[in-house]
């Protein structure tokens, strides 16, 4: 679990990210969940959209992100989200 001082510094790092999950129109898919897993493997922050031809929330899609690949919800602003998982073997970002 990371504390709120720790959530505000990621946010502040999420600030310069492009987005590198799309959640469109099939919602969240096996392949997406692939997908982030090995973006939160390799970067640890990443940075999520969801498409305006999405079937739910961008609040339920990184809710439902968050459970499937055992990441911490870091924020949600609009359609746009930002997941975090540490990386225990080989960690970028220090808190």
């Amino acid at each position: 679990m990371i504390t709120t001082k720790q959530r505000a510094q990621l946010r502040g790092m999420a600030n310069n990210l492009a987005p590198v999950l799309h959640v469109g129109k099939a919602g969240i898919t096996e392949n997406l969940i692939q997908q982030a897993d090995e973006a939160l493997a390799a970067r640890e922050l990443i940075k999520g959209a969801c498409l305006e031809t999405c079937p739910i929330t961008a609040r339920k899609a990184l809710t439902q992100l968050c459970e499937l690949t055992r990441s911490e919800p870091v924020s949600q602003i609009g359609r746009r989200f930002v997941l975090y998982r540490k990386n225990h073997r080989d960690p970028k970002i220090i808190l």
